[in-house]
């Protein structure tokens, strides 16, 4: 019998040595997907109330996740608000805020925009520390090759896609960067910002700002063979496509299914960006092949059986825009918020969120927590078990868990821009404050909104609410800090 104990006992001092130190199999460090549009909507997806663009597979993982009602980017344009997300600080205190265009539009001329500098710490580098494979496919904008912007010095092992927005304008480029490499496609160069006679212009003519191989496309294929190389290993895929930002420019397949559902004139490029004979079905056409690759990121992630392992979350830069042919008007794209991208207003800043976890987020959930994207850094670093230092934002991984008691409340989301005449803004609660002209106008005054009773900002309440001017200013006094780049200071 005391032989028997001993054996027993050995067995189960072996069996412990097998079990990994984190618990157990099921335990496994999450795989983390991020997908970010460009230029989309808080209204432009089915789950946010969109009736004429089809978007099924966003708004089936809302329907297996939780859609956030109240949620933020960092400030209404491409570079500031993609250097934000990565870095988890807000437009007072971050490094890019503004989109500080170097080069031009000509390949011979392509040089990006302001690049993250070196030392910075992102949110690559936060996913590396906790031993996961990192990847960046789509479009970057925060720093070309052979600057301290490359993807490959920011925390990422392998990236594809856009170095430079510029670029981003064709849908169908003569090259993608991988790795600090050139990867050529069989399209010709052209030169999306003329215009055509609306007199002369003929099917043809509008066909010249077609090409053969479209970008998004490739992206979706380099990022399935990023997830099957990396499937048993935990990894974080950050893939922000460049859709529907314009040009005007999707697949025939896609835009044909909405010929003839929309009242449309064809777009003579006078607004900028590519002609395009059906200019609102080729939108729908963009937001409706973005919603197509997200269905088939979610199948592999299913058929790899990663499902349950793996936490996809989809968000947007920044509000709709006002120029190349796209009507936010007739998408109700905005849902009726004031402004669009470039504003601070909500239409400019409030985003879509949708985040899917199976079995640990419940379905059909929704949150109107008060957050933002330069939240995801202290999120992420939660979900690893690391403490982040330094930065603006405030882990909402317990909301995604239904952990909502355990939930630290930002006492307000701050916001400041420099451009279109300089102007701030602050989400506190129910409230917000909004100054615009500031550059003009060092006194310019404060807007005060009432955001439960009056989400589209239409009754400026400062007259009467003197108390919430006088917090609006000391909070911008708090939290301005001046920067590197003297056209970015403006308070």
């Amino acid at each position: 019998m005391k032989k028997l104990i001993l054996f027993v006992g050995m067995l189960i001092q072996f069996s412990l040595i097998l079990i990994p130190h984190d618990g157990c199999l099921a335990q496994k460090k999450p795989n983390v997907i991020y997908i970010y549009a460009d230029d989309l909507g808080y209204a432009e997806i089915g789950a946010y109330g969109q009736q004429k663009i089809k978007t099924p597979n966003l708004d089936r993982m809302a329907k297996e996740g939780m859609k956030f009602t109240d949620h933020y980017t960092g400030t209404p344009v491409c570079a500031p608000a993609r250097a934000m997300l990565m870095t988890g600080k807000h437009a007072g205190h971050a490094y890019i805020r503004g989109n500080y265009e170097l080069g031009g539009f000509p390949d011979s001329e392509e040089r990006g925009q302001m690049p993250l500098k070196e030392g910075t710490f992102t949110l690559g580098h936060l996913m590396q520390q906790a031993g996961y494979k990192t990847a960046l496919v789509g479009k970057w904008g925060l720093g070309m090759n052979g600057t301290s912007g490359s993807p490959l010095k920011q925390g990422f092992d392998y990236y594809y896609g856009l170095l430079d927005q510029k670029q981003a304008h064709s849908f169908y480029p003569t090259h993608l960067w991988e790795n600090d490499q050139k990867d050529t496609l069989d399209n010709t160069y052209i030169y999306v910002h003329q215009t055509l006679d609306p007199k002369k212009a003929t099917a043809k003519d509008f066909d010249r700002f077609k090409g053969k191989v479209y970008a998004p496309e490739k992206m979706t294929e380099k990022a399935l063979s990023f997830i099957d190389q990396n499937k048993e290993n935990p990894f974080f895929l950050y893939l922000p496509y460049p859709l529907p930002h314009v040009s005007l420019q999707a697949p025939d397949a896609f835009v044909k299914p909405y010929i003839g559902k929309f009242e449309e004139q064809p777009y003579y490029g006078q607004q900028g960006y590519a002609p395009n004979q059906y200019p609102y079905s080729t939108y729908a056409a963009m937001i409706t092949f973005l919603d197509a690759q997200v269905g088939i990121i979610l199948k592999r992630i299913k058929d790899l059986g990663l499902d349950e392992n793996t936490i996809i979350m989809f968000s947007s830069d920044n509000g709709t825009t006002f120029n190349g042919g796209v009507n936010a008007e007739y998408f109700h794209s905005v849902a009726g918020m004031r402004g669009l991208k470039t504003d601070v207003y909500e239409g400019g800043i409030r985003e879509p969120f949708l985040a899917r976890w199976p079995g640990k987020i419940k379905p059909g959930s929704t949150s109107n927590l008060i957050s933002a994207q330069y939240d995801l850094l202290a999120t992420l670093g939660e979900l690893t078990g690391q403490k982040v230092a330094n930065t603006d934002g405030t882990s909402f991984l317990p909301t995604l868990l239904g952990k909502t008691k355990a939930q630290v409340k930002h006492p307000y989301l701050y916001f400041e821009f420099p451009e279109k005449g300089g102007q701030v803004a602050i989400r506190m609660g129910d409230w917000k404050g909004v100054r615009t002209n500031v550059k003009k106008d060092p006194n310019s005054p404060w807007q005060v909104y009432h955001l439960k009773t009056d989400r589209n900002e239409t009754k400026d309440l400062a007259a009467s609410h003197p108390d919430l001017v006088a917090q609006f200013q000391a909070i911008v006094k708090k939290e301005h800090e001046d920067s590197h780049a003297k056209d970015w200071n403006f308070l």
